[in-house]
């Protein structure tokens, strides 16, 4: 199973970009796929994370800013960031809880990261 996640990069505060992460793979099913992010210094955290039906949650930081959605039958999650911010610059990990082909338990898989900076 291997993540690849998309879509990093330079943006003057105020803008906005779109994360993606596809999961491929020999996969069976996905349950919770999150976006994590870690800062030059910092700890990773978890800045949203979505069910596989669809409940959503986020830091308080980034509520009503960000939105995390997932396409279950590409097995893609999306990030959408509004109104970024300089303390948005972080590398963005995606995540995803995966039960592979022929598997019962689900095992967390990482994307390699993708770097977002913003400028003010």
């Amino acid at each position: 199973v291997q993540l690849q996640a998309s879509g990093g990069g330079l943006v003057q505060a105020g803008g906005s970009l779109r994360l993606s992460c596809v999961a491929s793979g020999s996969i069976f099913s996905i349950n919770n796929m999150g976006w994590y992010r870690q800062a030059s210094g910092k700890q990773r955290e978890l800045v949203a994370a979505v069910t596989s039906g669809g409940s959503t949650n986020y830091i308080d930081s980034v509520k009503g800013r960000f939105a995390i959605s997932r396409d279950n039958a590409k097995n893609t999650v999306y990030l959408q960031m509004n109104s970024l911010k300089p303390e948005d610059t972080a590398v963005y990990y995606c995540n995803a809880a995966v039960v592979r082909s022929g598997g019962f338990r689900a095992y967390d898989y990482w994307g390699q990261g993708t770097l977002v900076t913003v400028s003010s």
